[in-house]
């Protein structure tokens, strides 16, 4: 009796620390899939992997709000497709005008002080903007690439509009408000240039995908402008999370910051650790150093909780679509393989699980060996659209597959033969 006693009490204790174990295990499963509930301390925010576009956070993302100084990311950007569509060079002298000298003498802006009768070159002028976000060089870039303020600032709106900003409006290409800029004020019944945090995040990453030497000018900590003249000029980059500045953060290496009165102390950043790209967007915070406290907030939860995974090798097959159809070839089919290494976006501590879909395109011999053949998505499971920046980074999220042989053009004759077997082959199956 007693051993069947002790009996039934380890058996109560067992079942009792399995429940324990299994509630325990779907609580800290609970945990992971919760959204992280950062509470930070702005208006709008949006944190995001830049090489998938994937959202680890955000807060009201969509609505517009006054953007700032990150309207510089935008007239960043044209000065570099101008460069590269070679409208205009690095070298070029660009003389100071009416409208640079008055925006330099406005106060509590930042700029880099032109003078009438002074001449930079579109470098000097674009790291000035770049870096040290000078609303003078800007406005004399903007005059350079298009001719007049206005008239970049179209250019603004329908940049704006290709990437698929659509919460966005510019109205100037500084960020400055339009009725603040004397007699070249705008008569417009909007003053301030709109911008979402989710617009903000897919225009720096447009921008660091199509010009990445862009961040060897914003990752530069400390300016120095007319170098050896009297009128040297040195100043810290207003991004304070680069090296040696007061907010450092490892990692850091852009993007742009942004302030007025109704926009308040706003940040665009971005980060890389350990082959991870991060981008992070803060808006309406209320001080200089709150902006980067919560941007750290953000960059401290997606290194920690996500990393990109390697799901296959380079040269790995696919399950299930291991070969592609082919014609005109001395085979019909050519084997396939990956031609690169596949790395997807996962949580830490919790599994993923990927379903992979090849699309081959439609192929005829001859086929070299390492020719992209097809397309390669992994879905992820459970992903909607709105977990994406834009709803093209789901579609778009693929690899390529390549031939992993080469496969001659089939002779004539082989074709003939082949031709005949096949009518007959299906003569045979209509007959069934």
């Amino acid at each position: 009796m007693k051993r069947k006693t002790w009996t039934r009490r380890l058996m109560s204790l067992y079942l009792s620390v399995a429940v324990l174990v299994t509630a325990m295990t779907g609580m800290a499963t609970q945990a992971q899939a919760a959204p992280a509930n950062l509470d930070l301390a702005a208006k709008s925010a949006i944190l995001v992997e830049a090489s998938t576009g994937k959202v680890l956070y955000s807060n009201n993302p969509d609505q517009p709000l006054p953007p700032a100084s990150m309207s510089k990311i935008m007239s960043e950007y044209l000065i570099q497709e101008a460069v590269k569509q070679k409208k205009i060079s690095w070298d070029d002298v660009v003389p100071v005008s009416e409208y640079a000298f008055y925006v330099a003498k406005i106060s509590d802006a930042s700029g880099v002080y032109l003078n009438a009768g002074e001449s930079f070159t579109v470098k000097q002028l674009y790291e000035a903007m770049a870096i040290v976000s000078a609303n003078d060089a800007t406005v004399l870039l903007a005059e350079k690439v298009a001719g007049s303020e206005s008239n970049f600032v179209q250019m603004m709106n329908k940049k704006a509009a290709e990437l698929g900003m659509t919460n966005t409006s510019f109205v100037t290409s500084t960020g400055l408000p339009a009725n603040e800029l004397g007699p070249y004020s705008v008569d417009t019944d909007q003053t301030e240039n709109l911008m979402s945090a989710r617009d903000s995040a897919i225009l720096a990453r447009a921008l660091i995908r199509d010009f990445p030497e862009a961040l060897e000018v914003s990752k530069v900590p400390r300016f120095t402008f007319r170098a050896g003249s009297p009128q040297e000029l040195k100043k810290a980059n207003y991004n304070w999370m680069l090296p040696g500045l007061n907010s450092f953060y490892e990692g850091v290496d852009g993007l742009k910051t942004g302030y007025t009165d109704a926009a308040k102390y706003c940040f665009t950043g971005t980060a890389e650790r350990d082959g991870m790209r991060l981008i992070s967007v803060v808006m309406g915070t209320e001080s200089n150093t709150k902006r980067f406290v919560e941007t750290k907030k953000m960059f401290d939860y997606g290194f920690s909780n996500f990393k990109l995974t390697k799901q296959m090798d380079k040269g790995a097959s696919v399950a299930g679509f291991e070969s592609a159809p082919l014609t005109n070839g001395v085979e019909l089919t050519v084997p396939v393989v990956t031609g690169s290494e596949v790395k997807m976006l996962t949580k830490i501590g919790a599994e993923t699980k990927f379903t992979p879909t090849v699309t081959f395109q439609q192929l005829a011999a001859p086929i070299a060996k390492d020719q992209v053949v097809g397309k390669l998505v992994l879905k992820e499971e459970g992903v909607q659209e709105s977990d994406y920046l834009q709803k093209e980074d789901m579609e778009k999220a693929s690899f390529d597959v390549v031939a992993a042989q080469e496969v001659e053009e089939a002779s004539w004759i082989r074709l003939f033969f082949r031709s005949i077997i096949q009518f007959f082959s299906g003569l045979f199956s209509s007959g069934k």
